[in-house]
């Protein structure tokens, strides 16, 4: 009997190694309006400000990292949990190894 379709990584750390003065995005799924994508920072690197047409889930898995919100500038660890509404200007910056798992939800 086959079981339903489904994505299992035993370990989000493993899927994307942190690069060398850069930043590495990976897809890890999509599909009914949902994308989540999993991104590695060097220390030092940054995504500029920016904002999505959809609501965002932000998790930080391992690092050190700053996070503008809005106005707001916010500590990023291991744990922090963001939900932002779409249109939240928001940046990112990496004062260690940072990696983070971001959830696009459906659009409203």
């Amino acid at each position: 009997m086959a079981s339903q379709p489904y994505t299992y990584l035993p370990d989000l750390s493993c899927e994307a190694p942190v690069p060398s003065r850069g930043i590495l995005s990976r897809t890890l799924h999509a599909e009914g309006g949902v994308k989540t994508v999993l991104f590695a920072f060097d220390a030092g690197q940054e995504l500029s400000e920016h904002a999505a047409s959809r609501a965002a889930i932000l998790h930080v898995l391992s690092g050190q990292g700053r996070l503008k919100l809005g106005s707001d500038e916010l500590e990023a660890q291991p744990g922090t949990w963001v939900y932002m509404p779409a249109g939240l200007p928001h940046a990112v910056w990496a004062e260690s190894p940072l990696t983070l798992l971001l959830t696009l939800l459906p659009k409203e």
